[in-house]
């Protein structure tokens, strides 16, 4: 597991405090101009800034990607990797059910959709960016992780309705910044 690309962000162990989570969500806003995600936590009862980039996102939850590495992959390719791990559902969908996999790659793929969904259900439907996930682990190519998760923060902190994203991860960019 330690030569798993993405090892840090499905196993880290953290508690997470809800209250935490929630007060960022509701302070976060995104700066377009320097790509940044600013927030307030509360340290010691005061409101501390925090500022969260796609480098704090690879840093933190350890991402081997690099800013080339790619975040989409030919859908003849993903297809194939589906094939080869046995998928018998209808290809041509937009979502594909981790029912369809066979049990070996299903422990995989549920690990994938949980850590790294932006939802809040729907976890038995794959998207087709956690297809590419899964095509990079299983054919061991590069994937530029981070890039993906920061885009979902940032949606989450410019919608209306701010939900408690990734809180796992959020848990571990506030302990790196307030140790």
């Amino acid at each position: 597991m330690e030569t798993f690309p993405i090892q840090k962000a499905l196993s880290d162990q953290r508690l997470v405090f809800r209250s935490d989570i929630k007060y960022f969500w509701e302070k976060a806003t995104y700066d377009k101009v320097n790509k940044t995600i600013n927030s307030l936590v509360k340290v010691k009862g005061k409101d501390e800034p925090i500022i969260i980039t796609e480098q704090l996102v690879r840093e933190v939850l350890n991402f081997p990607d690099y800013e080339n590495s790619p975040t989409k992959f030919p859908e003849r390719m993903v297809k194939g990797c589906m094939l080869r791990m046995g998928y018998n559902g209808e290809l041509n969908k937009a979502n594909y059910l981790k029912a369809n996999f066979p049990r070996l790659y299903r422990l995989l793929i549920h690990s994938i959709v949980l850590a790294l969904s932006h939802r809040k259900g729907g976890y038995d439907v794959m998207r087709d960016y956690q297809m590419n996930m899964v095509t990079t682990l299983v054919l061991n190519k590069k994937y530029n992780f981070r890039k993906i998760v920061f885009h979902y923060l940032v949606e989450s902190a410019t919608s209306k309705d701010k939900t408690s994203l990734y809180p796992r991860f959020i848990q571990m960019i506030l302990d790196h910044a307030y140790p």
